[in-house]
């Protein structure tokens, strides 16, 4: 992948288990990762749960539960912050009113200010969380995930925290556990003395009047599930290239759809070489770790809809022999995120149980220089025939994405989604935190409503005709890179070239994702947002998937 000023190719160019029990001690694990396996063998990958939060939801006497905080909300009102509604007294909050200014209190989003404990609740600190600017009376579903789980990521150090923002429904309650969970991951670090970060939070209990609703279980089964897709997807891309390679890519694959009703089929070099996977094989070659294609398969007795998913999966992207400048590689190891994603989005899909089928398809190589690797000029044959010119060789995502559409749409789904770390020019088309979504406009369009209900930035962008001649070559069908400008949506009309037609001989409808900026944060954290790896796209994709159910009902 071309770099993202400082990253991503060269235009650049994610069992349900055991059911969990009703409101009472709900665990949410897998919130962190530990790795633990050897370096240097190639096909060894263990992946074990270090961190688990658990959630109890009480509607009772605040005085009667001992905890470390209490965390109320504070909104940014019109005329002011403004304390949302609360298990403390009026007397209490007056109080509190009064002393707003002189705290500082705002309402901004991620502001956390902390207060002695008050004889309300059994908690020894008061927590006075900013849920950001209010519109009306209600507090969105990601103002709750955003609050709980700032709140709960800044409290690190405190075992047991209690979560009493306004829930009025379950998908709030949902929202904010998600939130919380996804606020207390932490990679387990490599350091070789004590990791001087803070332990996460253990337990929150949330207070909410639907304390004893019979569907509490579900929404919390809900956001169990996906806080540890998104949790895995960050540790996978939080991994040095050492560790995570296409091998040990392909096993944590295995581990982790462990106890799911998920198929993995892993294909080796010899495989992707004996079916003609041109575009990974090529891309790979150069490295010492071959390539790998992982193929996952969900599929339900009850399905409304066959989908697709490929994902990019570069473990190290040096570049090769256009390789990048020093500070272009530094982030990197980040360039397999969106096959992670569609890993994750899989097992968080089968987790749920959601009546479907989904195919993930992950395109895993690691793209280095050296006397072996594919050179500027060379002509690739992706999987199905269509021939590649290599104009240059840090557009190597679209390379191996091109493999991975093809074996999709023969398949014949009735959706293809692809999700990348694709574009520099994306980073700098939409910046770090909103991610590009192209391709059919209804699957567009689907796209973006399933991430405003998950609470992840995406923005819609065209497929100008026009760039399709950027991309001609006089040896070969195509050329991987087109002009300089437009270089987002130039991938993307290189990646639609590979979306084969269904059995009626219409083009299977198709989307692209192009995650290069908010796959990694760079700077410091927000929200329930950690540094580096972010897990982006698992909860839009899930989010997705629910509505294509949902429409068919």
């Amino acid at each position: 992948m071309a770099q993202r000023r400082r990253r991503p190719e060269s235009s650049r160019t994610p069992a349900t288990g055991a059911a969990i029990p009703p409101c009472k001690e709900t665990t949410i694990g897998w919130v962190s990762h530990c790795t633990n396996f050897n370096h240097y063998r190639e096909d060894t990958y263990n992946v074990s749960a270090s961190h688990t939060i658990s959630f109890n939801v009480i509607n009772s006497d605040l005085k009667k539960v001992s905890a470390d905080a209490l965390v109320i909300g504070v909104g940014k009102g019109a005329d002011g912050p403004v304390i949302l509604d609360s298990p403390l007294s009026a007397s209490a909050v007056a109080s509190l009113k009064a002393s707003l200014d002189a705290l500082g209190v705002s309402g901004a989003a991620d502001q956390l200010v902390r207060l002695p404990g008050l004889p309300d609740s059994g908690a020894k600190v008061l927590v006075l969380a900013g849920v950001g600017k209010l519109s009306g009376t209600e507090i969105t579903e990601e103002s709750l995930r955003r609050a709980g789980g700032s709140a709960v990521r800044q409290l690190a150090g405190l075992k047991h925290v209690v979560l009493a923002l306004p829930t009025t429904a379950l998908a709030q309650v949902s929202a904010l556990a998600e939130g919380a969970a996804l606020g207390a991951y932490r990679y387990a670090s490599l350091h070789s003395g004590k990791d001087a970060a803070k332990e996460p939070v253990a337990k929150v209990t949330i207070y909410s009047s639907l304390a004893k609703d019979p569907a509490l279980a579900a929404a919390l089964d809900r956001a169990a599930v996906v806080a540890k897709a998104v949790n895995a997807t960050r540790t996978l891309v939080n991994e040095p290239p050492s560790r995570l390679f296409p091998a040990t890519f392909a096993e944590a694959a295995r581990d982790l759809a462990k106890g799911l009703p998920v198929k993995v089929t892993v294909m080796d070099e010899k495989r992707l070489l004996k079916d003609g996977y041109g575009g990974i094989m090529g891309v790979g070659q150069g490295s010492s770790r071959p390539p790998r294609m992982v193929k996952l398969e969900y599929k339900s007795d009850k399905a409304v809809a066959d989908l697709a998913l490929v994902g990019k999966g570069i473990t190290f992207d040096s570049g090769g022999i256009s390789i990048k400048p020093g500070a272009g590689m530094i982030t990197m190891k980040c360039d397999m995120a969106g096959a992670a994603a569609v890993l994750n989005t899989v097992l968080a899909v089968a987790g749920l149980g959601l009546p479907v089928n989904v195919t993930g398809w992950l395109c895993i190589a690691e793209n280095m220089p050296s006397g072996t690797a594919i050179r500027p000029s060379d002509v690739l044959t992706i999987f199905g025939g269509k021939t590649v010119e290599v104009l240059n060789t840090d557009a190597e995502g679209r390379l191996v994405m091109a493999d991975g559409l093809v074996a999709a749409s023969q398949e014949f789904p009735d959706v293809i989604i692809d999700v990348a770390t694709l574009t520099g020019a994306q980073v700098v088309a939409l910046g770090h935190r909103t991610a590009g979504v192209m391709g059919d406009d209804g699957v567009s369009a689907a796209l973006k409503a399933a991430a405003d209900r998950a609470g992840e930035l995406v923005w819609p962008m065209p497929l100008p005709e026009e760039l399709r001649p950027t991309l001609d070559s006089p040896v070969a069908d195509l050329a991987n890179i087109g002009e300089r400008m437009g270089g987002m949506m130039t991938a993307a009309v290189f990646l639609q070239e590979f979306i084969g037609k269904d059995k009626s001989g219409e083009t299977i409808p198709w989307a692209h994702l192009d995650i290069a900026g908010p796959a990694f944060n760079e700077g410091a954290p927000y929200g329930y947002t950690p540094k580096q790896g972010t897990g982006m796209a698992v909860r839009t994709l899930v989010a997705y998937v629910e509505d294509v159910v949902a429409r068919s009902v």
